[in-house]
């Protein structure tokens, strides 16, 4: 262990030596390249690497500004396509819940004409069924049904269908009367409009 540290030791002590040696060899190489210039030369080129240095400084800046511009675009680019991949994967399942929408009403039709008739009760326990899945998909999907009414008419939920006067005077004009046809949305985005009565 004692020899291992000697080695060491002498190693650096040798490196020491050779960096000296090649500072002091440096220094007399500029000594010698310099020596025959006069004072005004000197500070000519001096200044002239004053001048480079500059150049060479603002020509880096240039290029960290444009790269950073590069990688925010990048970032930009990224962030656009993920965001329009999202928009059309929410538009197909729109699309593909919106062909099932109208199998649902008429299944919620037909169980409410049931009620009024007398039935097998297996085969409304099956219709049941089916109906509740429906219901099932369309919650897990986060499909709410349009059916509100006493709400002011809008345009962004509501297809107005026709006009007619309250029978109730104190209701005021453009609030929702009747539902024609039940209407859906998920999230902010109406998959089918509600076809409404709408008050004058």
């Amino acid at each position: 262990m004692g020899e291992s540290k000697e080695e060491s030791t002498k190693e650096v002590k040798e490196q020491e030596v050779d960096q000296q040696q090649e500072s002091a060899e440096l220094k007399e190489q500029l000594t010698e390249k310099f020596q025959d210039l006069d004072e005004e030369e000197l500070r000519e080129r001096l200044v002239n690497r004053e001048q480079e240095y500059h150049e060479l400084e603002k020509e880096l800046t240039k290029t960290q500004e444009q790269h950073l511009r590069k990688a925010a675009e990048l970032e930009n680019y990224r962030k656009r396509v993920q965001r329009e991949r999202s928009q059309i994967y929410e538009t197909a399942k729109a699309n593909a819940l919106d062909d099932f929408l109208d199998i649902n009403d008429d299944l919620r039709r037909t169980l409410k004409a049931a009620e009024d008739v007398e039935v097998n009760d297996t085969f409304m326990d099956g219709l049941l069924l089916v109906a509740n899945k429906f219901e099932e998909v369309l919650n897990k999907y986060g499909v709410e049904r349009i059916d509100e009414v006493g709400v002011p008419f809008n345009v962004d939920l509501h297809d107005a269908m026709m006009r007619k006067k309250p029978e109730d005077e104190n209701v005021g004009s453009d609030v929702v009367l009747e539902v024609i046809e039940n209407g859906y949305r998920m999230g902010e985005r109406t998959i089918r409009h509600a076809k409404v009565i709408v008050s004058e």
